[in-house]
């Protein structure tokens, strides 16, 4: 049963990422559904894990709804997280200050050292510009 909420958790936070900037788009919902196959979700679950997912960010209004479980994880499924994050956020080339809020509240809430948090994001903006 906590493997499934900390997956569900996961779905909702990175959907609540990708809403962020209003435009929740294929792309960003394609990085979502790999990094949930990644983690270990069957893919004849993922869609009822996205739907469930989806209707639960949307009836939360905070996203200590989503991290308060995540930040017992390991820390590797934290990196994959982060990864998917900056993923959503640079989707298209850019990041404005709400998402950058976001991933500062979220370096806190998970207990994430903010080097890594940054190298991540340097990575990831390397690998777009490819």
């Amino acid at each position: 049963m906590k493997e499934i909420e900390i997956l569900s958790k996961t779905a909702s936070l990175l959907i609540h990422a990708a809403k962020m900037d209003e435009n929740y788009t294929e792309k960003e919902k394609s990085i979502i559904k790999k990094t949930m196959i990644e983690l270990g979700v069957n893919e004849n679950d993922l869609n009822n894990l996205m739907l469930d997912a989806e209707k639960n960010e949307k009836n939360s209004n905070q996203i200590l709804d989503f991290t308060k479980i995540l930040k017992a994880t390991k820390s590797s499924f934290k990196v994959k997280l982060v990864e998917s994050l900056w993923k959503i956020i640079y989707s298209d080339m850019s990041s404005d200050m709400f998402e950058d809020n976001l991933m500062r509240r979220l370096t806190g809430l998970l207990y994430l050292d903010k080097k890594m948090v940054g190298d991540i994001k340097e990575k990831i903006k390397e690998d777009l510009n490819k």
